[in-house]
């Protein structure tokens, strides 16, 4: 029977304190690298600022009403890009229906400025 070898315990110390160093280093290091959206901003040249500044309130309020969309897409049982491609068809389908109303409307309107001249009544403005 072969003797049992001693458990080497510098190497697993070495292991563990290395291994701790990466998993802990490299996101701080990662962390520490990353610049904030305040050095981003600081670093575009003035125009890109402007610019920044006045889209800003409106990508917030697009990103606000993604985040709602999303909650409303949560609140179903099926998976949320089902719902969501659901829901797309629904706004395609309204969209094609306002259309579909104004160019009746439109048509109306033609109709009635056609049987108006054809009576000789003043056109409608």
């Amino acid at each position: 029977m072969a003797a049992k070898k001693p458990v080497n315990w510098w190497l697993w110390t070495k292991m563990l304190l290395g291994g701790a160093a990466i998993c802990v280093g490299g996101p701080a290091f990662t962390y520490w690298l990353t610049p904030t959206d305040e050095e981003l901003f600081q670093k575009y040249n003035p125009e890109l600022q402007k610019r920044s500044l006045e889209r800003r309130f409106e990508r917030q309020q697009e990103f606000d009403d993604f985040v709602t969309k999303l909650k409303e897409y949560s609140k179903s049982d099926k998976p949320i890009w089902t719902v969501q491609a659901e829901a797309e068809e629904k706004e395609r389908q309204q969209r094609a229906s306002v259309q579909k109303s104004l160019a009746l409307a439109d048509e109306v309107k033609a109709r009635k400025e056609a049987m108006r001249r054809e009576a000789g009544l003043p056109l409608e403005k």
